[in-house]
């Protein structure tokens, strides 16, 4: 089973949740036919895939703007549980957690399906030097 955690800009806070427990390709973007859709104009319509092969978890960037892990520009990496990746040098950061359904110690995450997604919602951040139309969407009990 496969985890994504959208994380909050600036305080690196949990967003949104994707678990994915029988999927073997996340494909991640703005476009409404992936699995994960981020409304984000630095994020490509088909930005990346994760991919379940040869018993690993892999992450192959499709994006013009690029995947990071680390502030390093990568191609292709194998998935570690508790990485954090970044689309784009200035886009969302996703955290990665890998757990076995088996596992004693898994901890509650909330289950968002496509069919599941709410609207989403405009927010303005601004900074000093210029300000970023971010567009988010919302969970049950955002209002």
């Amino acid at each position: 089973m496969i985890t994504l955690t959208l994380l909050h800009p600036t305080k690196t806070t949990p967003i949104q949740s994707w678990t994915f427990k029988t999927t073997t390709t996340i494909r991640i973007g703005r476009s409404t036919d992936n699995e994960v859709v981020l409304y984000s104009a630095v994020v490509s319509r088909h930005h990346l895939e994760i991919r379940y092969e040869k018993n690993h978890w892999g992450i192959v960037n499709l994006g013009t703007n690029g995947t990071y892990i680390d502030g390093k520009l990568i191609n292709e990496k194998q998935v570690k549980d508790g990485m954090t990746i970044r689309l784009a040098s200035s886009g969302p950061t996703i955290k990665i957690h890998l757990s076995s359904e088996e596992s004693s110690t898994q901890r509650p995450v909330t289950q968002i399906n496509k069919s599941e997604s709410f609207p989403p919602v405009k927010r303005k951040r601004s900074s000093a030097e210029d300000t970023i139309d971010e567009t988010v969407t919302n969970e049950p009990g955002d209002e």
